[in-house]
C-alpha cells in the first residue's frame, strides 16, 4: 500500500552511509534551532514571558495571563532551576530544546510514519526552523506546536493501525494543549479527521464489497466512528480533568473562573482579538495574497496551452482545434507588442508588461505558427515542444526578476518582509497540493487522510492569534516536508496527460513550481540565518554586550540598546534596588526579567488586553506601597509636553492619537503624584522614578 510514495517504492530504514548521513542530518536539526541565542535582547515579548517564569504566581502575575497559559509557565518556571537557567543565554538554550524537538519529531515521523525520502525531509524541517520567526521565550506557542503535533502523529498512527491506545493518547495531547494556551480549544476540531478517515474506510470497504450501486450498511460505519470518537474524547477529558483538577486545588474555582472570565472579557478593549476579527485577518491574509497566486497560475495557463498537442496522429480536426489553441496566446501577445499596452492588463493591475514577457510572446508566437504551418505536423511538433522546453527555462527566472522587481518579497533578511508573502504562498501550494491528493482517484486512504490533517493543521494553528497567519508559518514540520515530497514527486514523475484528442504536457508547471521553490529556499534559508526577533522586527549590528548584569552576560545587542540597558543596570544596582518591585509602562515588559525587578501586578500593563479597570484595582491593593516606576521616554515626554511633545519626536499620526487616548497613562500619572513620586534617573530611554520619601 502507498502511503505517500508510490507503491513498491517504500524507502527502507537507512543502514552504512546513508545511516551516518542521517545522524549528520539529526545533530543538524538538533541545534540549528540554538544558533542565536546570544543574539539580541528583545524588551517586549522574550523578557515578558521570562519574567513570568521567574516570578510566576498570583503575586506577581495577572491571573487572566497565569491561567490562561498556566502549563506553559509552569514549564518556563521549571526551566529557571536549571544550570543558568537565570541567564538569557541559558534560558535561551533550554526553550530553543522545543523548536528541536519539533524538528525530530516532525523528521521522525515524516521518514518512518509517512515513509518521505530522508534527504527532502531534512531541507523540509530546516524550512520549517528557519521560519521560526517567534522567540523560542513564548513557550505558549512552541508548547502548543509539541502537543498538537505529538497530537497528529498519535491520531495518525491510532486510525491507520486501528490503535486504541494511540487514540486515546492523541486526545491527552490535545486535552493538555488547552492549559498551554487556552484557544487551544479550537484544536478539538481535529476530530473531524476522524469523521472524514471512517467516512473513507466504509465507502472503500463497500466498494471492494463489490457493491458499486450501493454504500454498505451505515451500521459498521457509526460503530467504528463512535469507537474512535469516545477514545479520542475519553483521552481529552482525562488529561483536562486532571489538569484542571490541580488548578482549583491549589488556586481555587473561584480563582480560575475569575481569570478565564476576563479573558473573554478583554475583547472589549482588545477587538482583535475577537472571533471575527482574527477569522477575518486570516482570511483576509490569503485574499490578498491571490493577486501573486493568480497570475504566477495565469504563466502556468499560457504555458500548458501553448504544449497542447494532438494526441491522434491521423485526426485532422484535432490538429486543426491544437493549433488554433496554441496559437491564441501567441495572438495576444502580439496584440501587446503593437500596444505595448492593453486594457486587459491595467485592469489586472500590472501595467506595462516586462520586455522579457514580450521577447518570451514573440518566439513563441513564432515557434507555434511555424509548427502549424509546416505539412510534418507530429515532427514539427516535437520540434516545436523542444523549442518551447528551452524557452520555458529562462521563464522560470523571469517570472523570479519579475516577482522581485514587483516587490513580492524584501531582501532585508532582519524583516518579516523577506519571508511573508512566500510563505503564504508555500501554505496555500500546501494545502492546493493537499486538496489534490484528498480528491484524486489514485491517492490511498492514507494519503487521504495526512492531507486532510494538513489543512486543518494550517488552518487551526492560526486561530486563537491575533497575528493572522503568522503562527501557520511558524508551525510546517510535518507541512513543509510534504510539500517538498510531493512537488518532487510531480518534477520527476508526472508526464502529458490525455484530456480527449489532445495531450496537456506539465512542463511549464515544473518550470514555474522549481522556479518558485528555488526562492523558497532562498529567502526562507537567509531569513533563518539572519532573523532574531526583538520589538516585533529583527536585531541589527549586535556587536555591543550589557556589562555587571548576570542575565544579560554574553548577549550581543545593538550598541545604542546596550547603553541605554548599562546606564539603568549601573543605577539599580548601585541603588540596591534589585529584587524590589516595580511598575512598568511603554512597552518595556523586559526590563522586570533584566534587572532582576518583580512586577507589581503585571509587568506589560500598557497591554489593551490589560484593562483600566483591573490596573486601577491593582493599583488600589498597592495600600501605600510605593514602588519603583520605570517608563518609557515617550511616556514621559508627553506627560511634560502633551500631544505637541509627542508630535516634535516625529511618531505617526495613529501613534500619538493612542498616547493621548491612553487612560491607563494617566491613572499611573495620578498615581504618581498622589504619592509624591520623583524622576531618579533618565537616559534616551528610560526614566525611573522613585518615592520621595525613599
Amino acid at each position: 500500500m502507498r502511503e505517500i510514495v508510490e507503491k513498491g517504492k517504500m524507502e527502507k530504514r537507512p543502514a552504512g552511509w546513508n545511516n551516518i548521513l542521517e545522524n549528520l542530518f539529526v545533530v543538524i536539526l538538533a541545534f540549528y534551532p540554538l544558533r542565536h541565542i546570544y543574539q539580541g535582547i528583545d524588551l517586549w515579548d522574550t523578557g515578558y514571558n521570562y519574567a513570568n517564569f521567574t516570578y510566576m504566581g498570583l503575586e506577581h502575575m495577572d491571573p487572566m495571563w497565569l491561567f490562561s497559559t498556566w502549563l506553559s509557565n509552569a514549564t518556563g518556571h521549571l526551566l529557571t532551576r536549571l544550570p543558568r537557567g537565570m541567564s538569557l543565554v541559558g534560558m535561551n538554550f533550554y526553550t530553543g530544546l522545543f523548536a528541536s524537538l519539533l524538528a525530530l519529531l516532525g523528521y521522525w515521523f515524516c521518514t518512518r510514519r509517512l515513509k518521505l525520502q530522508t534527504g527532502i525531509v531534512f531541507l523540509g524541517e530546516l524550512i520549517a526552523l528557519s521560519l521560526c520567526w517567534c522567540p523560542t521565550a513564548l513557550l505558549y506557542n512552541y508548547m502548543t506546536y509539541v502537543l498538537f503535533l505529538g497530537g497528529v502523529i498519535l491520531l495518525y498512527q491510532g486510525l491507520t493501525k486501528e490503535n486504541r491506545n494511540c487514540l486515546i493518547g492523541a486526545g491527552v495531547c490535545l486535552g493538555a494543549n488547552v492549559l498551554v494556551r487556552f484557544p487551544n480549544l479550537v484544536q478539538a476540531a481535529m476530530i473531524l479527521a476522524v469523521w472524514v478517515y471512517d467516512f473513507i474506510v466504509w465507502r472503500e470497504e463497500g466498494r471492494q464489497k463489490g457493491e458499486t450501486t450501493r454504500i454498505s450498511s451505515p451500521k459498521s460505519f457509526w460503530k467504528s466512528t463512535l469507537a474512535h470518537t469516545g477514545w479520542c474524547l475519553l483521552g481529552y477529558g482525562a488529561a483536562l480533568s486532571v489538569l484542571l483538577g490541580y488548578l482549583f486545588v491549589r488556586y481555587g474555582f473561584r480563582e480560575y473562573m475569575e481569570g478565564i472570565g476576563r479573558l473573554f472579557a478583554m475583547t472589549d478593549t482588545a477587538s482583535d482579538y475577537k472571533a471575527v476579527s482574527m477569522l477575518r485577518g486570516i482570511v483576509d491574509t490569503y485574499a490578498e495574497n491571490l493577486y501573486w497566486a493568480a497570475r504566477i497560475g495565469a504563466i502556468v495557463l499560457v504555458g500548458m496551452v501553448l504544449f497542447v498537442m494532438p494526441s491522434e496522429k491521423h485526426s485532422r480536426a484535432c490538429h486543426v482545434l491544437t493549433g488554433a489553441v496554441r496559437s491564441l496566446p501567441g495572438i495576444a501577445a502580439l496584440g501587446m507588442v503593437i500596444c505595448r499596452k492593453s486594457y486587459f492588463w491595467e485592469i489586472a493591475g500590472v501595467g506595462r508588461i516586462p520586455h522579457p514577457f514580450l521577447l518570451f510572446a514573440c518566439l513563441s508566437l513564432t515557434t507555434v505558427l511555424v509548427g502549424e504551418f509546416c505539412r510534418n505536423r507530429e515532427k514539427i511538433n516535437k520540434i516545436t515542444n523542444g523549442i518551447l522546453k528551452c524557452l520555458w527555462i529562462p521563464a522560470g527566472a523571469a517570472m523570479l526578476g519579475w516577482l522581485y522587481y514587483r516587490g513580492f518579497c524584501s531582501l532585508e533578511f532582519y524583516t518579516y518582509g523577506a519571508m511573508l508573502r512566500p510563505g503564504i504562498l508555500f501554505l496555500m501550494l500546501t494545502m492546493f497540493i493537499a486538496v489534490i491528493r484528498i480528491f484524486h482517484p489514485g491517492s490511498g486512504r492514507q494519503e487521504k487522510l495526512i492531507g486532510g490533517m494538513l489543512i486543518l493543521v494550517i488552518l487551526l494553528t492560526s486561530i486563537g492569534s491575533n497575528n493572522g497567519v503568522y503562527p501557520s508559518l511558524n508551525n510546517l514540520f510535518v507541512a513543509a516536508p510534504y510539500t517538498l515530497s510531493e512537488s518532487w514527486r510531480f518534477l520527476r514523475r508526472v508526464r502529458g496527460k490525455k484530456i480527449t484528442c489532445v495531450m496537456i504536457n506539465p512542463f511549464p508547471a515544473k518550470c514555474i513550481l522549481a522556479a518558485f521553490l528555488l526562492m523558497c529556499f532562498f529567502q526562507f534559508g537567509c531569513f533563518g540565518a539572519k532573523f532574531v526577533f526583538a520589538e516585533a522586527t529583527g536585531v541589527q549590528e549586535a556587536v555591543a554586550q550589557v556589562e555587571d548584569n548576570e542575565v544579560l552576560k554574553g548577549v550581543q545587542m545593538s550598541a545604542d540598546k546596550a547603553g541605554w540597558v548599562t546606564e539603568l543596570n549601573d543605577y539599580v544596582r548601585e541603588n540596591g534596588l534589585q529584587g524590589q518591585e516595580v511598575i512598568l509602562y511603554g512597552n518595556i515588559p523586559g526590563l522586570s526579567y533584566y534587572l532582576q525587578m518583580p512586577s507589581a501586578f503585571n509587568p506589560w500593563s500598557d497591554l489593551r488586553s490589560y484593562s483600566y479597570e483591573v490596573m486601577e484595582e491593582e493599583l488600589r491593593k498597592l495600600n501605600g506601597e510605593t514602588p519603583v516606576i520605570i517608563l518609557e521616554n515617550r511616556c514621559v515626554v508627553f506627560l511634560e509636553g502633551g500631544r505637541a511633545a509627542l508630535e516634535t519626536l516625529g511618531l505617526t499620526e495613529q501613534e500619538v492619537e493612542k498616547m493621548v487616548s491612553d487612560a491607563k497613562l494617566t491613572l499611573l500619572e495620578d498615581f504618581m503624584r498622589t504619592n509624591s513620586y520623583e524622576q531618579a534617573f533618565r537616559n534616551e530611554k528610560f526614566i525611573l522614578y522613585r518615592c520621595s520619601d525613599k
